[in-house]
């Protein structure tokens, strides 16, 4: 289970809206098929190991680290293709919340005589695929936040300079980042401020750059930016009210940016309502978010709490209190309001420092 659990994680950030899964088919103490998710989430992990083992199959176990679908889609379910290659015994890390599925494949199984064992290393798959099961159960879906700052908590000096805080093979862990995500996420602020690109330069990596979402809520964004000349090429979409700019507008569809606008802008107060946001992306399939700035949305993020996990990248520097900080202001007035997250990795990365968090209250069901 524990090969299995590494395969899927292979699928990340090129599979949505469907899970990252991941499968090894074992025969007599040897394995004979592999299989993950492949992008865009077809094949499915079951259908590739199955066809890797061939008659091999016959009467094997395969490891799978979510429950194999029950219905029909684009292909037939990977329960029925495990019960004709004759699989003997499957062991199931957990079940799918999707209502299609949600303990059916498990009876697919049991009733055609597979012996069927679940609950193996649980917690790890559902680390995994959180993203998922938050579109699925919640709603919304998983928002990670990725923060370089020096040591006091700041990501530019008072003039704005923040290029480059941390060293180069930092900046790559950022990168390996937004290739394991589904889309990026900044705020108007960062991309008039860094005209960034927000893709993934990691060499090998570089089909691997996600869906660029820019929140702006009067339609800021320069038409010269490299967001929107370079949205033919990657997909690009713009959060926004939508009612300031009927010929902007256009002029940024036509370059290729997909507008995402609210059915109606009075219910959202003035500004882009969060919650909504969140639920646009799902609806959209976006299971996992990677969430660059800039300070303002990371507040209204935090205070919001959609924000579920934190890579925060610390240089061995001190910028002083005129810094720009990693959030505003978001309005806390007790230490048992303020958002608290659970350190799950550290690691050093050149002179750098990188920790990993998980929020406390995070919760999945």
């Amino acid at each position: 289970m524990k090969s299995a659990l590494n395969l899927a994680t292979r699928g990340l950030g090129n599979v949505w809206p469907n899970p990252a899964v991941g499968c090894v088919i074992v025969k007599d103490n040897t394995v004979v098929g592999r299989g993950w998710t492949q992008p865009g989430g077809r094949p499915h992990a079951e259908t590739e190991a199955l066809a890797r083992a061939g008659d091999s199959a016959q009467g094997a176990t395969a490891y799978v680290t979510l429950e194999p679908c029950a219905h029909y889609g684009q292909t037939p379910p990977c329960a029925q293709a495990l019960i004709d290659a004759g699989i003997a015994r499957v062991v199931i890390a957990l079940e799918d919340p999707d209502e299609r599925v949600s303990g059916n494949g498990i009876k697919m199984l049991k009733a055609a005589g597979i012996e069927v064992t679940q609950n193996i290393c649980r917690q790890e798959a559902l680390e995994i695929n959180e993203g998922f099961f938050l579109r699925i159960l919640k709603n919304r879906p998983l928002f990670t936040m990725k923060m370089a700052t020096s040591l006091d908590g700041r990501i530019a000096v008072h003039t704005g300079e923040s290029q480059w805080i941390t060293e180069a093979p930092t900046r790559q862990q950022g990168h390996l980042l937004r290739a394991n995500h589904d889309a990026i996420m900044v705020g108007i602020g960062t991309a008039t401020e860094d005209n960034p690109q927000l893709t993934c330069r990691l060499p090998g990596l570089e089909n691997h750059s996600p869906v660029r979402i820019v929140v702006d809520r009067r339609m800021r964004l320069p038409l010269t930016s490299n967001l929107v000349i370079q949205a033919q090429d990657i997909p690009t979409w713009m959060i926004t009210l939508g009612d300031q700019d009927d010929i902007r507008a256009e002029a940024y569809r036509e370059a290729g940016i997909e507008m995402i606008t609210p059915d109606d802008v009075s219910e959202m107060d003035g500004g882009i309502t969060l919650s909504w946001v969140a639920e646009e992306l799902a609806k959209r399939g976006l299971t996992r978010v990677l969430v660059e700035g800039g300070s303002h949305l990371a507040a209204a993020m935090l205070r919001r709490r959609l924000i579920d996990r934190l890579s925060w990248m610390h240089a061995p520097r001190i910028m002083g209190h005129d810094g720009i900080p990693a959030t505003q202001a978001f309005g806390v007035d007790h230490l048992e309001d303020t958002p608290f997250f659970d350190r799950t990795d550290s690691f050093s990365s050149g002179g750098d420092l990188v920790e990993l968090y998980r929020r406390r209250d995070l919760d999945i069901t």
